[in-house]
This record gives C-alpha cells, structure tokens and sequence, in this order.
C-alpha cells in the first residue's frame, strides 16, 4: 500500500483507514509491472470490476498516482458515503440500470476531461457494473469518449499526451477473509488526437477502434474464462503445480498464481492441453490429500532437512504458546463483530445489480471493531474506574491482529504436523503421494 499521499488531511486519513481495512482483510496485496505507470502526464486507469467497492477501494490504495475515480450515481445518495466520496475526489457516473438520468453524464465527462488536461489522472471501470462472471463484460464506451473528448478540447497543444493504463484485478477467493488480491498493470498505451465529426465530437469509429483497443489490453491483464468451474479447475492445477517449490518458509506469489491460471485457461480453449484426464488425476489426488488433511505443499516436507524441520516446528510451537493468553482473549473480544459482519454480508449481497458482498464486510468490519474496542474500554473503565481505560482500545486492536496471525499461523502449522505424522507413520503412502505430484505438475508444466 502506498501511504505517502498527498491531498488533505481527511483524504489522508481516510486513504489510512482503507488501506488497514484492505491490509487486514487480504492475507497479502501484491501489484505487478507498477514500474511501467507514468508518474506524470494525464492518464486513464481502466480496471476490470469483479468486487464491488473493494476494487475501487484497492484502486484508491494502491496506484501510483493521485487519481479521482468514478463511482455510480446510487453510491453519491448513502448519507455519510456521499461526503467521503467528496472527500476522495470521486467523480459520478449516471447508468440506465439505476434509472438514473444519463444526461448528468456530461458533467462528469467535462470534469474529467479538465483534469485529464491539467495532467491529472482517473479511474474507471469500463464494464459498468461489479458481477461474478468469469469472464470481462462487454465494455461501455465511456472511457474511449472520456479520452478522445480530452483529447479533442487541447486546441493547439501538441506536448499533450494522454496514456491509458489497463489494470487487472484478481482475487484468489474474492468474497473470503485473507485471500489474497493481485493489482496487475499492463503497459500503458498512448492515445492519439481523435478525428471530429460536424458537431466537434470525435467521430463513432474512432470510440469504437479505442474500445476496442481497451478491452484487448484488458484481456491482457485479467482471468478469462467460460464457467466459474474452469477456473477452480485451473486454480487446483496452480496449487498443485506451484506447491512443488513452495517449503515451510516460502511460499509462491500471487502473480504466479495468475500467470498459471490465465495461461492454463487459454490453453485449454486451444490445442496446448495434450491429456484431458489430467483434470481428473489432479482431482483424484485432491481427494486422497483431503482424507489425510493435507495441501500438496505439505509434500514438500520430506526435501527438508530433519533438524530444519524440528527447530521450525519447535520454534513456531513455542511462539503460539506465548501469544496463546493474547490470542484467546483477542477471540473473544472480536468474535461478536466478526460474527454480525458475516451475517449481514450473506443478507446483503448486491447492491442493485452490483456484488457486494466483500465490501459489507470490510464496511461493517470498519464500523464494527472500533465499536467493539470502545464497548471493552468502556467495560473495563465500568469495573474498575481506572483512568487508564482508554488504553484498551490500542490494546484491543493488537490483540485482535495478534489472535489473527495466531490462527493463520496454527492453521499453517496443523498441515505440516500432519505431514510430518503420515511421513513417520505411513511412509510409503507419503512416497506414493510425493512421487504423484511430482507426475502431475511435470503433466501440467507446459501450461506454466
């Protein structure tokens, strides 16, 4: 997350807030080829939009640049939200589906096209509505006629370029708490000086040859398949593949993890995958890790050193036995706002006809545990009258993170235990197990 942004206070303070939510919410963040971002001049981001307002949020956190996004319309009318849409220098865009008048949109292009002029950058998601679908919607024109409008009002000046930069946003489980979240830049392609027809617009062809030109760079950068079932598919062939060279220390990238699915996928739809039944195989084993409550990176066990492996597990043993008094009583403070933030995420799930469902919960869980920490200070002050209660609100907030990490951490270690178990007990079923891995990433190595 990039912390040293500019703007007021509040924005600040508010780009804080959403970055520790995001933070706390993902297990890891990563982004891809930034480097390739123009630090200055007017540009575009266009993103696809899997996550409701998760990924303008992480848009908003995570670019290298200050950039005004835009936001539908319905989003500007929540009390409170509107006001902190202000604050962020989010700009509103009018859609059909929300039986909004679409003529408003004009004001929102001109804005767009003043900042874009002074060098300014924004956001957009050219599909028009968060889904679930697994593959990019059809675009909406909007960002081609944002561009190409900016473009044709700088009468005369020939030093002014405009970029677009595509984004790909990809979530390894979008709607589960610490999943990971990949931002993925393409390269960024510059836009040229549009022709005009007879009322000064730029011309129908020009919008669609740069639509077109959006959404190709946006396949580029994205995960695109036919079904949601192709893409579990795919992902169970990247855990299996990358699990060959991930240890008790190190684990694969998100980026990886992208690269294997997309290339997967597109090889299957052509004529890359060689054995079909290797889908089966790879299922098969699943199943035959699942009764032994093992992952195929807990296989890996036996290429490490017996000491390594002894002084690792006593090491992490001992560390969540310290944190262990922390831990529980972290639980138990947060165990009641954690529990109603999943409630309401499984009750409000679309907001409209966008998904929601990831951002109820970080919205709740924003509004949620600061509710909580203040319920424990003020409990504790209630007990005890001591002054120093109000210390149990950045106390409770670190026991919370520790508790977390806690979890995570038993949860990693309870695999390798388990491994290690099947290795010492059941050796020649682990052997059996470590030699079928190895034959099933070697099947699945030309699609790397």
């Amino acid at each position: 997350m990039i912390l040293n942004r500019r703007g007021s206070f509040v924005r600040r303070f508010i780009h804080a807030i959403v970055s520790l939510s995001l933070r706390l919410f993902f297990r890891r963040i990563e982004t891809y080829n930034e480097s390739s971002v123009p630090y200055k001049g007017a540009l575009i981001f266009v993103a696809n939009h899997p996550n409701g307002l998760v990924d303008p949020s992480l848009v908003f956190v995570a670019l290298p640049r200050k950039i005004s996004f835009l936001a539908k319309s319905t989003l500007f009318r929540i009390p409170g939200f509107s006001y902190l849409l202000k604050v962020v220098e989010a700009l509103p865009v009018y859609r059909r589906i929300d039986s909004a008048d679409v003529s408003k949109n004009q004001r929102t292009f001109e804005a767009c096209h003043d900042l874009l002029q002074e060098g300014g950058a924004i956001a957009i998601f050219p599909e028009g509505v968060s889904h679930n679908s697994p593959k990019l919607l059809p675009l909406k024109t909007g960002a081609a006629r944002i561009a190409l409008g900016a473009l044709s009002g700088m009468v005369g000046d020939a030093d002014f370029d405009l970029h677009i930069v595509p984004v790909g946003l990809y979530y390894t489980n979008k709607t589960t708490f610490r999943s990971d979240a990949l931002l993925n830049f393409g390269e960024p392609f510059r836009v040229s000086k549009p022709s005009l027809d007879v009322d000064g617009n730029p011309e129908r062809q020009e919008v669609t040859n740069l639509s077109d030109r959006i959404e190709k760079s946006l396949r580029e950068v994205t995960v695109n398949a036919e079904s949601k079932g192709d893409i579990d598919e795919a992902r169970a062939g990247a855990n299996l593949f990358l699990s060959v060279s991930e240890t008790l220390n190190i684990e694969g990238t998100i980026v990886e993890r992208f690269e294997f699915v997309r290339n997967y996928l597109e090889l299957e739809d052509g004529e890359g995958r060689e054995d079909e039944s290797v889908t089966a195989q790879v299922s098969e084993f699943k199943k035959k890790l699942r009764q032994l409550g093992l992952e195929p990176e807990n296989l890996s066990l036996s290429s490490e050193p017996v000491g390594f492996v002894l002084r690792t597990f006593v090491l992490r043993l001992l560390v969540l036995m310290m944190m262990l008094p922390i831990s529980l009583i972290g639980s138990l403070i947060h165990f009641p706002a954690y529990q109603v933030s999943k409630l309401l995420a499984d009750r409000y799930t679309h907001h409209g006809v966008d998904d929601i469902i990831s951002s109820v919960k970080i919205i709740s869980g924003i509004v949620l545990m600061p509710i909580t920490w203040v319920l424990a200070a003020f409990g504790v002050y209630y007990w005890t009258g001591s002054a120093y209660s109000l210390f149990v609100i950045p106390v409770s907030f670190l026991f919370g993170y520790v508790a977390l990490r806690s979890w995570e951490e038993y949860a990693e270690l309870r695999g390798w235990l388990r491994a290690s178990w099947v290795f010492y007990t059941k050796r020649k079923l682990f052997l059996e197990l470590l030699s079928e891995r190895r034959k099933l990433a070697e099947s699945l190595k030309p699609v790397k």
